[in-house]
């Protein structure tokens, strides 16, 4: 078996002191690579995905501003960022999006700066990564008016909505990627989603250090336990877990790492 966490924070100081120990234990459960998001701390550091990348063979990476860190954000972030991408390790850019939870950021700067990073990545025809929390309709405008007519398409991630917002989200050509939120007990919507996307779109994630799934929910996550949230949707797709890994992990590497499936 071999599986994809495609979307983990690795670089958090929760793993300061045993990130090698992490990443070993990823690799004996059979997570073969991982996602290393690089929106770190924000600007003006780019490049949190891109060390831990270039650390660990097993690791590709992100860079992008978080919806968080849009205030931080300038002319010479997007020119840092619009360089990374030309990095041989960097498969994505993201995270980026709106998060109307917090509000750390204004929201008309978080929307300004979503949509140049948008601009960004269809220019390096990078898939994006998109984080969306308590907002839907803008970030879903913003991506139809933006973003559709590149035909990159990119991830949806820790999806959080229903069979609806799932039906939006693969119309409009985005993988969807689903993290242990879908062993919580109250997330019966999300899990009614996870049963209705077509494999050819499924990912896996887990968002470490946050969401732990079932049973380890509580604990600091760690990619180790995309295994955990893989079986879940195995068992709500009545399908074999090998089946899970083989989907996701094809599904990742044509979105994310075309270059290693070229000769396919």
């Amino acid at each position: 078996m071999r599986l994809v966490d495609s979307h983990c924070h690795l670089d958090d100081k929760q793993f300061n002191e045993d990130r090698e120990a992490v990443v070993e234990r990823a690799l004996e459960s059979g997570v073969a690579a991982m996602l290393a998001v690089g929106t770190g701390d924000g600007p003006p550091d780019l490049e949190a995905g891109v060390r831990l990348a270039e650390r660990f063979d097993c690791m590709s990476a992100s860079a992008g501003v978080h919806p968080h860190d849009a205030a931080k954000a300038d002319r010479e972030t997007f020119r840092e960022l619009s360089d990374l991408l030309a990095h041989p390790k960097v498969a994505a850019v993201g995270e980026i999006g709106l998060d109307y939870h917090y509000d750390f950021s204004p929201r008309e700067r978080q929307r300004e700066v979503f949509i140049e990073q948008l601009r960004i990545a269809g220019d390096a025809r990078k898939p994006v990564i998109i984080n969306t929390r308590e907002a839907w309709a803008d970030p879903i405008a913003i991506l139809e008016e933006h973003w559709s007519v590149t035909g990159l398409g990119g991830i949806m991630h820790c999806f959080s909505g229903g069979p609806d917002e799932a039906r939006l989200t693969v119309d409009m050509g985005f993988h969807v990627s689903f993290s242990g939120l879908i062993t919580f007990p109250k997330a019966a919507e999300v899990r009614e989603a996870a049963k209705w996307v077509p494999s050819s779109r499924l990912l896996v994630e887990t968002d470490c250090p946050y969401l732990a799934p079932v049973p380890y929910r509580g604990k600091r996550n760690e990619p180790a336990y995309t295994v955990e949230t893989a079986k879940k949707l195995a068992e709500l797709r009545g399908a074999p877990l090998e089946e899970i890994a083989r989907v996701t992990t094809d599904n990742y590497e044509r979105l994310c790492l075309p270059g290693a499936n070229a000769s396919e």
